[in-house]
């Protein structure tokens, strides 16, 4: 249609381009398209044509000027696409100028078009230098949005950039790390499918495959593609692909059965409703262009006159094969006779229920108006004037392109540095209606302008794979649990793992974690490894069994000592007693009682004053006892040699002597034990190397050479008196006690003789045990040897108890 400014439209209204053998003998053919007639396409060009009789019909925009366009087929084929780029920027004109000076009188000021990234590419590089404006509908590839390479490009459809991104964060958010990839074997495919697996490739998501195709591909090629899709492992299949060329794939698919697969869309194909037909599909999820509506447009499409319909090729061959029937005569097929009704014809062209990509060819036309008025049109006062007279070129329509910026039917228009629009997308969902066709159904949101991590909305229920509702899984192995670590398999991609239980004392809380960590010292983790629990603190405690039998025979034996005293002090005037050292023997059974009940420090939580109290109390009232042992071994030595004729030995032992032998010897003991306390005293210590899984709370020693000086000054003095007792053991009377003190110092000897290997191996609070049990061993050991015969002659023998029988030989 002619006016005062053209606009050019290519449109890749058929399948494919009629091939040509050339011999180099005749002139080619002129280049033509074949296969049938793609009805969306043809809605894309005559919503072309409704937008600019808009325009031409409107007050505000352009008032006064009549928009023109030419629209061709570019067959979807770059050479038919270059050869119509060359056609509309050569210009209109029927005349061939030969001078210097062109008319330009039917240049076109814009091209809208076309619908492909292949194809665009091809235009762009024949209009680019001469500076004619292209907007395309249906351009996604990356590649465009480089003005190095592209100056003259706009498109009012988003970058593939912005989708690929899209699409994999779609994946992630499905819990899909295992996929299988087809593509358009194009510039449309190829780099949006290098987008999305770049951006596959962040979010940790494998590709099992990646394979390309292309409508004009051998059989054998497509059928290829379509073997590999059967035999993979991935439930999920990502397609980037053209509309027209995954027809063909589906195609082959649908003629033997596969598993099922969760198919992810682009948008080129995915809100193609020509595709729905292939049922398999039910439950396809992809990004298309948001939905719109474009008042009067239905109207427009369904108002085909027969007069138009015959002027318009390819309008007539919509008309005869949608109707079956022929306009003219050419052929024995029915003659169309006017009743065909348009407004029952169920097709493509007639559904604008889904105006997705129409809206953008309809925003293309309106972006080029707009830069045309700001190029022709002036503002005076509340007027607007525009001289259709005026003569401008395509290079100032493409200077004001990119100023751009306006709102149609609530939508807004404008070019970013690159040409490209803000991307929004439509998440959409192919389920089955109540009637058990397929319909498209959007069920969320994504925005790229919204802060990372608010781009994407669902805000519907999805159907997914044979009609499901729960979210198919696409793994190539199942996640790791917590408690376990991931552990790549050898030559695998890294999303094909095997899961190692964490290492024992270690967990990971996450799933699909890389590593195990160490719990804190103080922890360990739980059965599962996935939290550490405080480790649990064990002693010696009262609380438990060991505990109360070590504390029962404590009390026990100090109540056996307070008892053996009582009777001793009854019978305090018996010969037995006083024949005994009564004093010695007093003193000897006080510091056995403190030495039964210095084991109850040992038991109980250790804490500062009870670690410095065990010990000490210990040493000293075992040197008390030993002392004592010692002092009544001795008087019996010198009460032997005081009866040889002429010995006054006795004199030099005395009762004062003896006092001051025990009190030198204890205090030795207390100032070893000072000194211990003042340099490097015990204290409360939380051991964490015996167990792994417990902290024992035990008593560290502080100094080691404390804690076996105080040992060694009691074994001193235990030897010292084990050997002055075997000396005195064959000495005559009764009352000669030293076969007693050998034998009891000769268990107490032997119990902490046990005792050293015993302490140093036992683990944990068993050592405490180890101790508690030698001490009440070798008291049990002093005061049952010692004193058990004189208690069993005072109580049971007492007419033993008598100085003649005392003072018999051999009788005792």
């Amino acid at each position: 249609m002619d006016g005062d400014y053209i606009i050019g439209g290519v449109f890749s209204m058929h399948h494919y381009i009629h091939t040509v053998k050339h011999n180099y003998t005749t002139m080619p053919e002129p280049l033509r398209c074949t296969g049938s007639i793609i009805s969306r396409e043809l809605r894309f060009s005559r919503a072309m044509i409704f937008a600019i009789e808009e325009i031409n019909n409107s007050t505000k925009l352009l008032p006064g000027i009549r928009l023109g366009y030419q629209i061709h087929d570019s067959c979807a084929s770059v050479p038919m696409a270059v050869h119509v780029a060359f056609q509309l920027s050569n210009g209109l004109d029927s005349v061939f100028y030969t001078g210097d000076n062109c008319s330009q009188s039917g240049t076109v000021m814009a091209i809208i078009g076309i619908s492909g990234s292949t194809p665009s590419i091809s235009v762009s590089r024949v209009i680019g230098p001469f500076n004619i404006p292209q907007v395309s509908h249906f351009a996604t590839c990356a590649c465009l949005s480089n003005k190095q390479e592209y100056p003259s490009f706009f498109r009012t459809i988003p970058s593939d950039q912005f989708q690929a991104d899209a699409l994999a964060k779609l994946v992630k958010h499905f819990g899909w790390t295992w996929i299988g990839a087809v593509r358009s074997d194009s510039d449309y495919g190829n780099n949006g499918m290098a987008s999305f697996l770049d951006a596959a490739h962040k979010e940790g998501i494998c590709v099992e495959y990646s394979e390309s195709f292309y409508r004009t591909h051998p059989p054998s090629k497509i059928q290829r593609v379509a073997d590999v899709i059967r035999r993979s492992t991935a439930v999920v299949i990502v397609a980037f692909a053209a509309s027209g060329d995954m027809r063909i794939l589906l195609e082959e698919l649908s003629r033997k059965p596969f598993p099922p697969r969760q198919w992810i869309g682009s948008e080129s194909w995915v809100t193609d409703p020509d595709l729905l037909r292939f049922t398999f599909c039910t439950g396809t999820i992809g990004f298309g262009i948001q939905q719109s509506v474009i008042p009067g447009l239905r109207d427009f499409l369904l108002h085909l006159s027969p007069t138009e319909v015959a002027a318009s090729p390819v309008l007539t061959e919509f008309w005869e094969d949608a109707f079956n029937c022929r306009l003219d005569k050419t052929t024995d097929e029915r003659l169309c006779d006017g009743t065909e009704d348009i407004t029952t014809l169920q097709s493509p062209y007639t559904d604008t229920s889904q105006l997705r990509i129409t809206n953008m060819v309809y925003k293309a036309v309106y972006a080029i108006a707009h830069a045309i008025h700001n190029a022709v049109c002036q503002k005076t006062n509340s007027t607007t004037h525009c001289d259709k007279l005026t003569r401008i070129e395509s290079k100032q329509v493409l200077a004001q392109m990119k100023k751009v910026n306006f709102s149609q039917n609530g939508y807004d228009v404008s070019f970013d540095a690159n040409g490209d629009p803000v991307a929004k997308y439509e998440l959409v969902n192919w389920q089955k209606s109540k009637s058990g066709s397929t319909e498209l159904v959007t069920v969320g949101l994504y925005d790229a302008s919204l802060p990372v991590g608010q781009e994407f909305h669902i805000n519907k229920n999805l159907t997914w794979v044979e009609d499901s509702t729960q979210v198919p899984s696409s793994v190539c192995s199942d996640s790791c649990p917590p408690g376990t670590r991931k552990v790549l398999q050898k030559g695998k991609p890294i999303c094909c793992y095997d899961c190692i239980p964490c290492p024992e004392g270690e967990i990971s809380n996450a799933t699909d974690s890389p590593d195990c960590f160490p719990c804190p010292k103080e922890f360990w983790p739980n059965a599962e490894r996935n939290i550490c629990f405080p480790k649990p603190v064990e002693f010696l405690s009262y609380n438990e069994v060991l505990g109360i039998i070590l504390a029962a025979f404590s009390v026990g034996g100090a109540c056996l000592a307070v008892i053996t005293a009582a009777v001793f002090f009854h019978h305090r005037t018996s010969p037995i007693v006083r024949a005994n050292n009564s004093e010695l023997s007093f003193l000897l059974l006080f510091s056995l009682t403190l030495c039964f009940l210095c084991a109850l420090t040992f038991i109980g939580t250790p804490s500062e004053w009870s670690c410095m109290l065990r010990h000490t109390a210990f040493g000293i009232t075992f040197v008390l006892c030993i002392s004592c042992v010692l002092g009544k071994t001795i008087v019996v030595l010198m009460v032997f040699k005081a009866t040889l004729p002429g010995s006054n030995v006795i004199k030099w032992f005395g009762p004062p002597q003896q006092r001051m032998t025990v009190a030198s010897l204890t205090f030795i003991q207390v100032l070893i034990c000072t000194i211990w306390l003042v340099l490097s005293p015990p204290f409360p210590m939380k051991n964490l190397n015996i167990y792994k899984e417990r902290i024992i709370l035990e008593c560290a020693l502080g100094s080691v050479v404390g804690f076996w000086a105080v040992l060694g000054y009691i074994g001193l003095l235990a030897v010292f008196c084990f050997v002055l007792a075997v000396l005195a053991r064959k000495l005559p009377d009764n009352f000669n006690e030293a076969k007693l003190i050998t034998f009891s110092m000769l268990i107490f000897c032997a119990v902490w003789i046990t005792f050293i290997p015993a302490y140093v191996s036992s683990p944990g609070k068993f050592t405490v045990a180890v101790e508690i049990f030698a001490i009440l061993a070798s008291s049990f050991g002093l005061i049952l040897c010692i004193f058990a015969p004189k208690c069993f002659i005072i109580l049971f023998k007492p007419e033993k108890n008598t100085k003649k029988h005392l003072m018999n030989k051999n009788q005792y």
